[in-house]
């Protein structure tokens, strides 16, 4: 049985990432949760006690998570829980760990910038988020590297010359097929907004 958590703490330590012999992104890094309540006695908010959690990214989002995450900073995140025994010749204990399916910044209490990462192509027989990711992820400048996508500029091309527009910008992503003529009558508010 899995037991889904959604935890919401600050970073204890800063993410290790490692990268295993078979190409296996992991990154660890302990969570500090503590809950805070209101004492009507004293009339203030008060600390409650702190839960400890180690946090395991795989894969694309360990590498993510690596690159974004730091110590101090708050999250959220979401994941497996585990609960596992441990014990040795002079001591025993509890360790609770949550395998991570999404991890982000709580943003009650920060901003945070967030840019799209688009793997390169997959290896063979690889799966989708093995892929190595680029060396700048901001550099995504090719309707390519995002399929079914193209820039504002490319769906529209009467409004900017080839490559994508003033000082060779780009512009934002837009699905692909929207503008140069296309219907968009399938599309909520008959606009060129795209339906989500």
């Amino acid at each position: 049985m899995t037991d889904t958590i959604t935890l919401t703490g600050i970073v204890a330590t800063d993410p290790r990432l490692v990268t295993t012999e078979a190409g296996l992104d992991i990154t660890s890094f302990r969570l500090a949760c503590t809950q805070r309540r209101f004492d009507r006695a004293r009339d203030a908010w008060v600390d409650g006690d702190t839960n400890w959690y180690t946090v395991t990214a795989f894969r694309a989002l360990a590498a993510n998570v690596g690159a974004s995450v730091h110590k101090g900073e708050r999250l959220v995140v979401t994941g497996r829980l585990r609960i596992r025994a441990w014990e040795t010749s002079d001591k025993s204990g509890t360790t609770v760990e949550v395998d991570a399916d999404a991890v982000g910044h709580d943003l009650r209490w920060g901003r945070s910038a967030w840019s799209r990462v688009v793997a390169a192509a997959t290896p063979a027989g690889g799966a989708v988020g093995d892929a190595p990711t680029p060396a700048d992820p901001e550099a995504v400048t090719d309707a390519a590297a995002a399929p079914g996508w193209a820039s504002a500029a490319a769906a529209r091309p009467d409004e900017s010359s080839a490559g994508g527009g003033a000082d060779g910008e780009v512009g934002p992503l837009v699905p692909a097929g929207v503008g140069a003529g296309a219907s968009t009558s399938g599309l909520a508010g008959g606009g060129d907004e795209p339906p989500f």
